[in-house]
């Protein structure tokens, strides 16, 4: 799992670690994620499954890099050859690793979250994440709650917390830093993720498309990038990206809900994607989309490869 080009040998106290991120669906993974990387690389939606995919997020401060690997929620719910390839993706992700932190929210434990837990061994360090722990109006109820959850698993450390508090976001770090060993970084002090820009254009799109869409659209519809081409900026402008990636529904009248009255949604879908990819890409951006139906892609597992899941 060590990227190829890791410098050979560490300078004195440098420390370099692999930490999942591992948890039922949404209980707040991927915004955990953002929140220590320090900028969005992750997408985040209400809708379960979001992520889909093993995304590395790096941080670097001091004389230590923080290599997080966020995954997919572990699915139970549905056993469609989707599924079966986002569930690979955790078990691989767990396997070799310098620390886990295992993700649920605080005061709760559900027959989902055992699932998850289950996955995970007893030789590698696990740390208990707490999260929403701003959610929780009786804090008293905490402390019982942790007993109980002491008995379920040999955890190293419990930390409640909020992802969205930066002093938690801070002391989660400083407690990740004493499992990371002693050894030379695997990338530069200033890369926040191995993922290509390709990659982050097609999840900014499914993000709008999921938040746009709410409840209505299935979680299996999916976005491929057919086209990503860049211009280098002249003078001082910025290079320019061109972008074309298709939306992949399962139903004719997901099609439509997709594209909306008279194009309004599929044109918002486009224009908050732009905004997104400028910022984080500091970029020029044009988008084309189009929506395309194929139906029951998720139960195939050719078509699921070609989509680009493992």
């Amino acid at each position: 799992m060590r990227p190829a080009g890791a410098q050979p040998t560490a300078l004195a106290g440098q420390r370099c670690g692999l930490i999942a991120i591992v948890g039922k669906p949404n209980v707040g993974k991927s915004t955990l994620l953002n929140a220590l990387v320090g900028q969005k690389i992750s997408i985040t939606s209400r809708k379960a499954q979001t992520t889909r995919h093993r995304i590395t997020g790096i941080h670097t401060q001091g004389a230590s890099q923080f290599v997080f690997v966020d995954t997919p929620g572990f699915q139970t719910v549905h056993g469609n050859a989707l599924n079966k390839s986002l569930n690979k993706t955790v078990v691989g992700a767990v396997a070799d690793v310098d620390l886990i932190l295992f993700v649920v929210e605080a005061g709760s434990f559900t027959p989902a979250d055992a699932r998850v837990l289950a996955l995970l061994g007893k030789t590698i360090p696990t740390l208990l994440i707490a999260n929403k722990l701003d959610h929780v109006h009786r804090r008293g109820d905490i402390a019982p709650w942790l007993q109980d959850m002491a008995g379920k698993h040999s955890f190293a450390e419990f930390v409640p917390m909020s992802a969205k508090n930066a002093k938690d976001i801070e002391r989660l770090l400083g407690i990740c830093e004493r499992y990371l060993p002693e050894q030379a970084w695997w990338y530069a002090d200033d890369e926040l993720t191995d993922r290509s820009e390709r990659f982050m254009a097609a999840e900014m799109v499914r993000e709008k498309l999921f938040r746009l869409t709410g409840d209505e659209l299935p979680y299996t519809s999916t976005v491929v990038i057919d086209k990503f081409e860049e211009e280098a900026g002249r003078g001082k402008q910025k290079r320019l990206l061109r972008i074309a990636a298709t939306i992949v529904v399962e139903r004719d009248g997901h099609k439509a809900m997709v594209i909306g009255d008279k194009g309004e949604r599929i044109k918002r879908i486009g224009m908050e994607t732009r905004i997104e990819l400028e910022k984080l890409m500091d970029a020029k951006v044009f988008i084309e989309m189009w929506v395309k139906v194929r139906s029951g892609w998720a139960d195939d597992e050719a078509r699921v490869r070609s989509f680009g899941y493992e």
